[in-house]
């Protein structure tokens, strides 16, 4: 389910990264971050497959909510990382502007 979730949120990132009019959101710190996550829990997954064969594929309820709830913090944690970069590069002044104006 992390693997899932986290491969969807790349895919996303990656779409909306190459429909892009200009490069002010910095989105290629996010894409790296997930398709980076994405790319762990593969080779988790192909692990664990190899230590459990057949029974990988019949998980337990339980098991899969809390890999929902960790491939959902991965996701919620990446964007956080990205918001707080996006705040402190500020490639459109705009908190700038707005510390200026708070200054005044």
């Amino acid at each position: 389910m992390t693997l899932l979730i986290t491969v969807f949120a790349a895919v996303v990132a990656t779409v909306k990264w190459y429909n892009r009019k200009d490069d002010n959101m910095k989105l290629g710190i996010l894409i790296c971050m997930y398709w980076g996550a994405s790319l762990m829990w593969l080779v988790d997954a192909v692990f664990e497959y190899a230590e459990l064969k057949a029974e990988y594929f019949n998980p337990a309820p339980a098991d899969m909510l809390n890999d929902a709830f960790l491939g959902i913090a991965v996701v919620a944690l990446g964007l956080v990382v990205w918001v707080v970069r996006l705040l402190i590069l500020d490639p459109k002044g705009v908190v700038k502007k707005s510390l200026q104006k708070s200054a005044e």
